[in-house]
C-alpha cells in the first residue's frame, strides 16, 4: 500500500505548538534548541539553524545583542499563544511577554535549513528550507 502524504498546510504544525509551554532552550554550537511540552505526550523540539530574534514590547534582541541570550531564556516556562506562518514573515512564535521570530535574510542562512520541528507522536515534523514554504521569499 503506497503511503500517502497530506498537502503542506501552513501554520498547521507549528500551531500544534499553541498551548504548549517552552521549558527548554539549548544554546549548541552554532543553532538553538527550543523545546516544549504540555499535557498531551508529543515534545516537539524546535532546531533553529538561523538563531531566532527576540521580539519585546521594549524592541528586537538578535543573537550577539547583549541580553540575547537572557529574552530568549526569559520565555520559560510560558506558554505559546499564538503561531505565524508566513511568506514575508517566516515563523513566529507567540508569548504574553514577546515573540520569538524566525525570518532571516538570504546571507544570514548558514546552511541549507533555517529550521526543523520534530517530537510529536504522530510523527509529523516540518523542515523549513530557505525558497520553500513560509520562505520563499529567500529564493
Amino acid at each position: 500500500m503506497p503511503s500517502q502524504h497530506s498537502a503542506y498546510v501552513p501554520n498547521a504544525l507549528l500551531g500544534r505548538l499553541v498551548g504548549l509551554r517552552l521549558y527548554s532552550v539549548e544554546f549548541v554550537m552554532d543553532y538553538v534548541q527550543l523545546r516544549f511540552n504540555g499535557p498531551t505526550k508529543d515534545m516537539p523540539v524546535l532546531n533553529c539553524d538561523v538563531l531566532p530574534v527576540v521580539e519585546t514590547p521594549a524592541g528586537l534582541i538578535a543573537s550577539g545583542q547583549l541580553g540575547y541570550a537572557d529574552a530568549l531564556r526569559a520565555f520559560i516556562p510560558g506558554h505559546v499563544v499564538a503561531t505565524l506562518e508566513e511568506t514575508g514573515r517566516g515563523l513566529r512564535i507567540e508569548f504574553d511577554e514577546g515573540t520569538i521570530c524566525l525570518h532571516p535574510k538570504a546571507n544570514e542562512v548558514p546552511g541549507p535549513e533555517i529550521a526543523l520541528l520534530s517530537g510529536f507522536t504522530d510523527g509529523r515534523w516540518m523542515c523549513w528550507r530557505p525558497g520553500e514554504e513560509c520562505f520563499e521569499d529567500l529564493a
